[in-house]
């Protein structure tokens, strides 16, 4: 049977400090802790009962900590919160809410005062380096739901949302679609550098690139007068454009309505393919063709991660899904 102290034979370390990863009671560096993971899943150290539940130390408790920012779609957010709040539930675990303006400072405190077993972070931006480094320092274990751009000691799950942009180009250009627009997130989004957004935008144009399609690609805010003006703006600029793809979900719920207005009907003048919520495209006249937007189930993942991590256990450092495109009413062959 393997122990603690083979653990901390293996990974050159006091044992005292494999208990200190496992309960989280003392902050220890990345690198260690990274170490001692390692070891743990080599020798295949599992206890029966996590080390917190031992001895009494575990919260029971996982902070959710949410973006409250300009741009932010709470709708989505709330499919995100539902995945990650049924799960917890079934590990006996509750969450607490907190905004990201509460900022590191007051997540260190509350692994450092044991309110919190670990966190849940969502929306990290991409180039957010000096709060990732203070993340890494945490007492508590945390999972991004989304991924900066260095995300080395980090455990993340997201969308492969390049693939999803991409994904939608090649099922136009499938169809024969030479010139498709895209209407993406608000600018505040892409200011703050948010990834799935810039994401989804690049591999939108990488694959127009690759396939030989015109591509002209415009943020819109979320109210409808916006969405009007940005709709006029593309069809104006690009009179050939044939195609559209839509990766903002308030912007989506007016879209054919704008798209008659500049004399365009979906999917008799114009296709539209949806970045979102199956029940969102499904709902509208005519139903979209949609890239699913997996909120519940990334926000499902991001809970199991973190309770492999408290269970000592190393969960790999990125889960990335694959997009998924079904396609409905708004893309049909005769393209």
């Amino acid at each position: 049977m393997v122990t603690i102290a083979d653990v901390a034979q293996h990974a050159g370390v006091a044992p005292s400090t494999v208990s200190y990863v496992l309960t989280g009671k003392r902050p220890i560096s990345a690198g260690t802790k990274s170490r001692v993971r390692a070891s743990i899943s080599s020798l295949g150290y599992e206890p029966p009962v996590t080390a917190r539940q031992f001895d009494g130390t575990r919260a029971g408790v996982i902070g959710l900590v949410l973006p409250l920012r300009a741009g932010t779609y709470l709708p989505a957010v709330t499919r995100f919160v539902t995945g990650a709040v049924t799960t917890a539930r079934r590990y006996g675990m509750g969450l607490l809410l907190m905004t990201a303006d509460d900022g590191l400072p007051a997540l260190k405190r509350a692994a450092n005062a044991a309110q919190v077993d670990g966190f849940l972070v969502m929306d990290p931006e991409m180039n957010a380096d000096m709060d990732d480094d203070r993340l890494r320092q945490l007492s508590a274990p945390s999972v991004l739901i989304g991924r900066p751009t260095t995300a080395k000691g980090l455990t993340c799950v997201d969308l492969d949302f390049e693939a999803a942009g991409a994904q939608c180009v090649d099922h136009l250009a499938d169809l024969g679609h030479r010139s498709i627009g895209f209407l993406g997130a608000p600018s505040a989004v892409y200011r703050r550098t948010t990834g799935f957004a810039h994401r989804a935008m690049a591999g939108f144009s990488a694959a127009a690139m690759r396939r030989g399609v015109a591509a002209t690609a415009v943020s819109v805010e979320e109210d409808h007068g916006a969405v009007l003006r940005a709709t006029e703006t593309l069809v104006r600029a690009t009179p050939s454009t044939t195609a559209l793809v839509v990766h903002n979900e308030a912007a989506l719920r007016g879209i054919t309505a704008c798209l008659r207005a500049v004399g365009r009907e979906v999917p008799r003048d114009i296709a539209v393919v949806a970045i979102c919520a199956d029940e969102l495209a499904e709902r509208m006249s005519p139903p979209l063709t949609s890239v699913r937007l997996p909120a519940e189930e990334l926000g499902r993942h991001a809970v199991e991660l973190l309770m492999a991590e408290l269970d000592g256990r190393q969960p790999p450092p990125l889960v990335l899904l694959p997009p998924l495109l079904s396609r409905r009413a708004s893309t049909p062959d005769r393209w």
